[in-house]
């Protein structure tokens, strides 16, 4: 069974409707019980970091998603459900993340040029960092995904899985053992997204 986890942000429509297509087992849930149920969590996300953590830590349940993870299970966070993942945010303030994966949100405003919007939205290709991440099994090095967002993750090396370009290489994608996360919403990602999904599933 896959978890989305419910704090009260995210898209959760979008991705139920993506792994029931895919012929998934999927719930939507805020109760820890059926949590620790699962066999992989989603942690969804959109919005601003600082909201996004607060509603995590009154439902508690950023207790349970640290809990879950330091057991090995599968956890995916997409879009600010991936940069929450992160140790810090800057976004706005100073924010303290989940601490899963080692490194910081930070405005891409910082890193590309004034001609450029933000946000970063659109279909952006992904290139793939040192080996290639069973969570991309099923796509190729240039495959496009789509993205929406205004920060990114940094100071993350160690655990970049992808990146794609927008005046500057920026994380797409992060991995550190059994916790991912895409920058990039693979629920509104086409075929690509599924194939993505499909493979988080597997895992």
């Amino acid at each position: 069974m896959i978890a989305i986890i419910d704090y009260g942000v995210g898209n959760l429509f979008s991705l139920k409707s993506s792994f029931a297509f895919l012929g998934k087992e999927v719930v939507v849930t805020s109760d820890p019980a059926v949590l620790a149920q699962a066999d992989h969590l989603i942690l969804p996300g959109v919005g601003a970091f600082e909201d996004a953590a607060r509603k995590l830590r009154e439902s508690g349940l950023d207790r349970v998603v640290l809990s879950e993870a330091k057991k090995g299970k599968p956890l995916l966070g997409i879009c600010l459900g991936m940069q929450m993942l992160f140790e810090k945010s800057y976004e706005y303030g100073e924010h303290d993340g989940l601490g899963l994966i080692k490194g910081s949100v930070k405005p891409i405003r910082n890193v590309i040029s004034e001609d450029l919007k933000v946000p970063h939205i659109g279909w952006n290709a992904l290139s793939f960092r040192k080996e290639k991440s069973p969570l991309f099994r099923y796509i190729d090095e240039g495959d496009f995904v789509y993205f929406v967002h205004s920060f990114y993750g940094a100071d993350c090396d160690e655990s970049v899985i992808a990146t794609t370009e927008y005046g500057a290489t920026l994380t797409a994608a992060v991995a550190s053992g059994n916790v991912y996360g895409t920058q990039f919403h693979p629920e509104k990602s086409g075929q690509v997204g599924l194939a993505i999904l499909r493979a988080f599933c597997e895992m």
